[in-house]
C-alpha cells in the first residue's frame, strides 16, 4: 500500500520502471579509469630523470643561499610586484596631498613644495632598490653560469657521440660487401671530434677580424 502511494505521487509505477519503459543505465565508476591514468607514466623515464636533475640543480642553488641572500630575494620579489608600485604611488600622492591641504587649514606643512623630504626619501629608496636588484642578479648569475657550463659540457659530449656514430657507420659501410667502398672526405672529417680550444680560438680570431674590418 505504501509502495503504491509513493508510486502514484512520484508518477513511477510500483515496479520502479519509468512510464516510457526506458531503463536508466547504471553510472560508470570513474575510479578504475582514474587509477589507470595515475598508474600510466606521463613522460618517459629518461625525460623525467632530466627534469629531476634540473630541479635538483635549482634546489641545490637555493639551498646554499645564505639567510641574507634569501631575505634580499624576498624583498626584491616584493618590490617587483605591481602591488608595490600601486602602494608607492598612493603613498606619494597622499604625502603630496597632505602637504598641500595643511596650509589651507592654517597648519604648517612638514614638507612644502617642492617637497624636499620626498625627494630625499625617493633618492634613498632608489639606492636601496638598486642595491637589492644587483645583489639578487649576482646570486642568480651563479645559477645561470652553472646552467651554461652544463649546456656546454652536454654539447661537447653530444658532438663526441655524434662523431663516434659517424665513425661506426663509416666502418660498417666499408665492411659491408653490398655497398660500394668509396672515400667520403666529409664523413671522415665529421668522424673526428672537434677540439673545443681550437673552435674557441677560431671564434675569437673571426670576431677579431670582423671588429678590425668594422673599424
Amino acid at each position: 500500500m505504501l509502495t503504491s502511494n509513493l508510486s502514484r505521487h512520484l508518477h513511477v509505477p510500483a515496479s520502479g520502471i519509468p512510464p516510457d519503459n526506458r531503463i536508466v543505465p547504471p553510472m560508470p565508476n570513474p575510479t578504475p579509469d582514474r587509477e589507470e591514468r595515475a598508474a600510466t607514466p606521463i613522460l618517459p623515464a629518461h625525460i623525467e630523470d632530466t627534469i629531476r636533475a634540473i630541479a635538483d640543480l635549482h634546489h641545490e642553488h637555493h639551498r646554499k643561499a645564505t639567510p641574507v641572500q634569501r631575505t634580499v630575494a624576498c624583498m626584491t620579489s616584493a618590490i617587483g610586484r605591481p602591488r608595490f608600485v600601486g602602494l608607492l604611488t598612493l603613498a606619494i600622492l597622499a604625502w603630496i596631498g597632505m602637504n598641500l591641504v595643511l596650509p589651507t587649514l592654517g597648519r604648517t606643512s612638514p614638507d612644502p613644495p617642492p617637497f624636499a623630504y620626498l625627494q630625499d626619501v625617493g633618492g634613498i629608496l632608489s639606492l636601496y632598490i638598486t642595491s637589492l636588484i644587483l645583489i639578487t642578479q649576482r646570486h642568480d648569475e651563479q645559477l645561470a653560469e652553472h646552467r651554461a657550463q652544463l649546456t656546454l659540457e652536454l654539447a661537447i659530449l653530444t658532438e663526441q657521440k655524434n662523431a663516434k656514430i659517424i665513425a661506426l657507420l663509416e666502418e660498417m659501410r666499408r665492411d659491408d660487401p653490398h655497398i660500394e667502398d668509396r672515400i667520403d672526405e666529409e664523413a671522415e672529417a665529421m668522424a673526428q671530434p672537434a677540439d673545443p680550444q681550437a673552435v674557441l680560438d677560431a671564434i675569437k680570431d673571426t670576431h677579431g677580424d670582423l671588429l678590425s674590418a668594422g673599424e
